[in-house]
């Protein structure tokens, strides 16, 4: 092997390597969600919420938020989940971790 291919070979790696940390350092900054500072004051973990939110429609979630709305314990998760053309705005409950919205999302989503 001459020292072209070793050093071809060599800056493929790492350039794929390179490309891998990128693609996941964009993954796991894509999993944030809005209202992650609230989460310390949540019984119900995002996770818990997801599970129950997928349960009641399941499909692609597209957006996740925790907030503080009226209704409920005041402070809620909201899920929008598609499901072929249809985009369901799914709210669970913070703290108990009941379903408080059930439709479809409107013309002005959040």
């Amino acid at each position: 092997m001459n020292q072209d291919t070793v050093s071809n070979a060599t800056y493929k790696y790492y350039l794929t390597s390179l490309l891998a940390i990128t693609a996941t350092a964009f993954a796991v900054n894509a999993s944030a969600y809005t209202g992650q500072e609230l989460a310390k004051e949540a019984k119900v973990s995002l996770g818990e919420a997801r599970a129950i939110a997928l349960k009641i429609h399941p499909g692609k979630v597209t957006d996740e938020e925790l907030e503080k709305e009226k209704g409920g314990g005041g402070l809620r998760y909201s899920f929008d989940i598609r499901h072929g053309k249809v985009t369901q705005e799914v709210g669970v409950d913070a703290n108990t971790g009941a379903v408080l919205e059930n439709a479809p999302e409107g013309k002005n989503p959040d």
